[in-house]
């Protein structure tokens, strides 16, 4: 990891001096989806109500230029302007590039579809079994640690030899000894949880964003 993508890891720690007790745990993370990014793997996201919500925030932080422009590089502006020459100036002013990432609550039609005919509680494990491959990493986040529809889908990344982190409260809940890691953040309270959340998946994406596109 780059000394600049790690600053934003230690920056966690200093704004927030509550996140020291799980500082190992989020630079373990960031190795894990760096090491997927660099092997061509995309990262895999699910959780419920505002951990669905954070899951859609954490792709577009990654899909997207979060805290760095992200211009295209020469090779990919010389494709644009052979492949599409009328249209390649505007596409290379506003294109930006992308670490792939996939929210698992995105997809209603599928998930709804899924819930009627077969088991609600595995729809994020039918997508992690149709979408992920070995290199992928799956980001699985429940302040509990015990939603059982985010269990299946860590289940299922394991037996597709598919990474697994998991974003929970202190106690970690089962999801604990499920995870290759797992960032526990202290509070018992599901908001103080999520609040905490926040800051850390920043942290990743912020670093993670550098590690590829920084100077």
């Amino acid at each position: 990891m780059k000394s600049s993508a790690k600053e934003h890891l230690n920056d966690l720690s200093k704004r927030y001096p509550a996140l020291m007790c799980c500082a190992a745990e989020v630079e373990a993370a960031a190795q894990q989806m760096i090491a997927c990014y660099q092997n061509g793997g995309k990262l895999l996201v699910c959780g419920n109500g505002g951990s669905a919500s954070d899951s859609l925030h954490i792709v577009g932080e990654l899909m997207k230029g979060f805290v760095l422009p992200r211009k295209l590089d020469e090779n990919m502006q010389k494709r644009l302007r052979e492949a599409c020459p009328e249209m390649a100036e505007y596409c290379i002013e506003n294109l930006q590039g992308a670490l792939p990432a996939i929210s698992l609550v995105s997809e209603v039609g599928l998930t709804t579809a899924y819930a009627n005919d077969q088991a609600p509680d595995l729809a994020f494990a039918q997508q992690v079994f149709g979408q992920a491959k070995p290199g992928d990493v799956l980001l699985a986040i429940s302040t509990s640690g015990n939603s059982a529809n985010v269990l299946y889908a860590i289940g299922i990344a394991r037996a597709l030899h598919v990474k697994t982190i998991g974003l929970t409260g202190h106690t970690g809940g089962k999801m604990a000894s499920l995870c290759d890691v797992c960032i526990k953040v202290p509070g018992v309270e599901t908001f103080k949880i999520q609040e905490y959340h926040l800051p850390v998946y920043h942290a990743l994406c912020m670093c993670v964003e550098e590690e590829f596109f920084g100077e």
